[in-house]
């Protein structure tokens, strides 16, 4: 990693990752992927009354992947689900101090992790998702 120039935030979450692991009876878990760098990222949600009581996740993937993977986690504890729709890949950028621009990918991946779980939530409700799922395009990031 040392190539690039990550934040002390950054590496602080990659060293240090918050909310690693697995929520047995989780309301609602999400995975997504980029095939092209092989970040795998799996987010499972426990939701209480339309409040993230927990979130947790299991990340294979490179240092950015991991941080922001603990980062959205951080970000979503005890917010509602509408605030949690509210988290995109930049703000999951922005507050950890940046990312470099080949590793911008990983905060989209996080942000498509956080709406896959949530859509799931949706789906074991029997309600429809109130979004769409982005669909973002891997191939123009390097890998």
């Amino acid at each position: 990693m040392s190539d690039l120039n990550y934040s002390d935030k950054v590496m602080d979450h990659f060293m240090n990752p918050r909310n690693t692991g697995e929520i047995p009876d989780a309301s609602g878990v999400g995975t997504v992927g980029n095939p092209i760098c092989g970040d795998v990222m799996k987010m499972y949600l426990k939701i209480e009354n339309g409040i993230i009581a927990d979130a947790k996740f299991k990340t294979f993937g490179c240092g950015a992947a991991i941080a922001t993977s603990s980062m959205v986690t951080e970000m979503i504890k005890g917010k509602s689900i509408e605030e949690a729709l509210k988290v995109s890949n930049r703000s999951v950028a922005e507050a950890l101090g940046g990312l470099p621009p080949v590793k911008m990918h990983c905060s989209v991946l996080a942000e498509e992790a956080l709406r896959s779980a949530l859509a799931d939530y949706y789906k074991r409700q029997g309600k429809e998702p109130p979004f769409e799922m982005k669909s973002h395009e891997h191939d123009e990031h390097g890998h």
